[in-house]
C-alpha cells in the first residue's frame, strides 16, 4: 500500500494519536504525517503510506491555508485557549475595521522573524521547548524566518461588553514552520494588547483542501469494503511542480544501483528531475554542479 491519504483531523487528538490510530486500521507501520497539528486544531492532515514517506519534506514544503479567530483582551502561557491566563487588559473600546485590516496587512512578508512558543515541539539543545516550559525553565528560543502570503479577517468582530474582549476571524496562508498561535500575539503586540489564538482549522496542506479529505469512519468502511485504494492519492500528486523523465531498461537497471546520470541522456533537465520507469515514480534525482551530472536524491520505488 502506497500512496497519500488527505486525513480529516478531528479536535482532540494529537497528529501522531491520527498515525497509531491508521495503523491499526490499515494494518501498517508504514505511515507518517506530514505537519503536526496541536489537539485542539482540526483540519487537513496528509498522511504518507509507504513509499510516499520517503515524500513527507516535499508535503512539507507546500504553503497551508489557515482559519480561525483571535481573541483580544488575554494571554495564556501557551498562546490558545489550553494555557493558563497570565494577562488581562479590559478593552473599553475596540479595535475598528481599519485598524484590523492594517493590523494583519502589515504582518505580510515573504521574511517575517517569529520567535516560537515555549510549549512547542521545537527542540533546543536536544530538548523540546514544552520540556523547559513544564520544568519552569527558561532558554532562549531560535528565530525562524516564515512566510505570511496573507492575511485576512474574514468576517465582521465581535465585541464582548462584559468581558471588555474583542474577538477577530481571519483566514491566513503561510509557509511551514508557522506558529498561528504566534501569529496571533504579535498581531496584539501591535495595539499593545494581550491577544490569544481562540480557533483554528487547517483549510489546506501539501497541496489538499477540506473537500479532498477523509474522515476515520470514511477510512475505516474503505477497509472493510476492500476499496482503501480508490482513496489513496498518487506520490506523483506532490510532485507535478518538477520535471519527470521516462527512463529506459538499461538506465533502469543503472538507477537501481544509485548511478549518476549524465545531462545528454536525459529527455528532460532541471535542479530536480522526477524519474519514472513503466509509468511509476521511482526516485528524484538532482544536479550536482561540480560533477556536471545528476545525483540521486530521493529512491522513492526502486524494486
Amino acid at each position: 500500500m502506497n500512496g497519500i491519504l488527505p486525513l480529516y483531523k478531528p479536535r482532540g487528538m494529537t497528529s501522531f494519536d491520527c498515525v497509531r490510530k491508521l495503523r491499526k486500521i490499515l494494518n501498517t507501520k508504514k505511515i507518517g504525517h506530514s505537519g503536526t497539528l496541536d489537539p485542539n486544531v482540526d483540519g487537513v492532515l496528509p498522511i504518507c503510506i509507504g513509499n510516499a514517506t520517503k515524500v513527507v519534506d516535499f508535503l512539507m514544503g507546500h504553503s497551508k491555508i489557515y482559519q480561525g479567530s483571535i481573541t483580544l483582551g488575554l494571554m495564556t502561557t501557551t498562546e490558545d485557549l489550553d494555557g493558563e491566563v497570565i494577562k488581562r487588559k479590559a478593552m473599553m473600546v475596540p479595535l475598528s475595521n481599519q485598524q484590523i485590516n492594517s493590523g494583519l496587512h502589515k504582518m505580510v512578508s515573504d521574511d517575517l522573524i517569529q520567535i516560537p512558543p515555549m510549549y512547542s515541539a521545537v527542540k533546543v539543545n536536544g530538548r523540546k521547548l514544552y520540556e523547559y516550559a513544564r520544568a519552569h525553565q527558561n532558554v532562549k528560543r531560535p528565530k525562524r524566518h516564515i512566510q505570511v502570503k496573507s492575511f485576512e479577517q474574514i468576517k465582521p468582530f465581535q465585541y464582548n461588553a462584559l468581558k471588555h474582549q474583542q474577538t477577530i476571524y481571519f483566514r491566513v496562508k503561510c509557509s511551514k514552520g508557522t506558529y498561528v498561535r504566534t501569529l496571533a500575539v504579535d498581531f496584539g503586540k501591535q495595539f499593545h494588547i494581550p491577544a490569544v489564538m481562540s480557533d483554528l482549522k487547517r483549510l489546506s496542506s501539501g497541496g489538499f483542501d477540506l473537500s479532498q479529505t477523509y474522515s476515520f469512519e470514511e477510512i475505516q468502511s474503505a477497509v472493510l469494503n476492500h476499496r482503501i485504494e480508490k482513496l489513496l492519492k498518487p506520490i506523483d500528486t506532490i510532485l507535478q511542480q518538477y520535471v519527470h523523465d521516462s527512463i529506459d531498461d538499461y538506465q533502469w537497471k543503472r538507477v537501481i544501483n544509485g548511478a549518476f546520470l549524465y545531462p545528454d541522456e536525459l529527455k528532460a533537465q532541471g535542479s530536480k528531475i522526477v524519474i519514472t520507469y513503466r509509468g511509476i515514480v521511482r526516485a528524484i534525482y538532482y544536479y550536482d554542479d561540480k560533477i556536471k551530472k545528476y545525483k540521486p536524491y530521493k529512491m522513492i520505488n526502486i524494486r
